[in-house]
């Protein structure tokens, strides 16, 4: 199992911690992955980390698809790949309606036919075998719509990419998880059980091709000898998303937890978090679900309990942590 690194995405203003991020490099981590919301991008800030690091690989998780047009995201990546020498794994993701239709403006529409369509241009921008044309749902290149020109023409991409960018989806979804399976080189999951991550995505993981990388995203770990302190200290993140990320009916998360065994508990924390109580949502977080999808307490409790990772389907660890201790600390007992 390998060992990334997670920055996330900025709050009102935007820092990176580089230190902590050089540490992963020389520690031997895999990867380093940034995060885009409706706040700072993940492309602008994984470029400033690839320029200060020399060997980690430099993902995105992720490019928001409704966000730009596939044949930018391909050039975006063969840009950065070739300044990087190489590094880039190109993590992608339709994000929620909320953020589609109430920040990008656009309709959220049918996310499987339209990250299809993606992914299928990206690649074909690559390849450069031919100039690039499409006649999908959702693009068309050269767009051909009734106020179009009737100017536009097939073109290659000027620049040239030097190898075949691995590409991952993010996926919460059972159908979601069975097209990064077939159509995708990794899967971003977030807040992965290890235990039950066979039982609940099994059948939908059961296309993934021979190296399929299963790179379990932002997994949080708080070591501490005070095990009920490091539990708390992940629970107001679990909250957030299980309460507040998304509407009432359409909350990927709170629905991942349902499926986790999680269901009441999940609907209790969406209540109060909504209902702006998120004191008592994040106390209403259970234990156990801390302890399924987050790495805590001392760091024997934590050198056992990798154990049931390293048994898992994950083949990639992509931790959230803050200080260098943590990162040499999961470092010895991973790598």
């Amino acid at each position: 199992m390998r060992l990334g690194l997670n920055m996330g995405y900025s709050g009102s203003a935007v820092r990176i911690d580089v230190p902590l991020v050089q540490e992963a490099d020389r520690l031997g981590f895999h990867s380093v992955w940034s995060a885009e919301a409706y706040g700072s991008d993940a492309v602008t800030t994984i470029t400033w980390v690839a320029a200060v690091t020399k060997r980690i690989g430099v993902g995105t998780a992720i490019m928001q698809i409704p966000a730009r047009t596939p044949t930018l995201t391909a050039t975006t990546a063969i840009t950065l790949d070739q300044l990087s020498g190489g590094r880039v794994l190109l993590g992608l993701g339709v994000s929620g309606p909320q953020v589609v239709e109430g920040w990008h403006g656009v309709a959220f529409g049918r996310p499987l036919v339209k990250t299809r369509e993606y992914v299928d241009i990206v690649r074909q921008v690559w390849r450069r075998d031919k100039p690039l044309t499409f006649a999908g749902a959702y693009y068309q290149i050269p767009y051909v719509g009734p106020d179009a020109t009737g100017l536009g023409k097939p073109l290659r991409s000027i620049l040239h990419a030097t190898r075949e960018i691995p590409i991952y989806l993010a996926a919460i979804g059972p159908r979601n998880v069975a097209l990064a399976a077939e159509i995708a080189d990794g899967w971003l999951p977030v807040w992965v059980s290890p235990t039950k991550l066979r039982d609940v995505f099994g059948d939908a993981l059961a296309a993934a091709k021979a190296g399929f990388d299963v790179a379990a995203f932002a997994v949080p770990v708080a070591i501490s000898d005070d095990l009920q302190a490091a539990r708390d200290f992940v629970k107001p993140h679990i909250a957030l998303y299980v309460g507040g990320m998304g509407a009432k009916g359409q909350n990927y998360y709170n629905a991942l937890a349902a499926r986790y065994g999680y269901e009441g508990e999940a609907r209790e924390i969406q209540e109060l978090y909504l209902g702006g109580k998120k004191l008592e949502a994040i106390a209403a977080v259970p234990d156990a679900l801390v302890d399924e999808v987050a790495l805590v307490g001392s760091r024997e409790r934590i050198a056992d309990r990798l154990e049931v990772w390293k048994e898992s389907p994950v083949t990639t660890l992509l931790i959230q942590a803050h200080d260098p201790a943590t990162l040499r600390t999961m470092a010895e007992l991973v790598l």
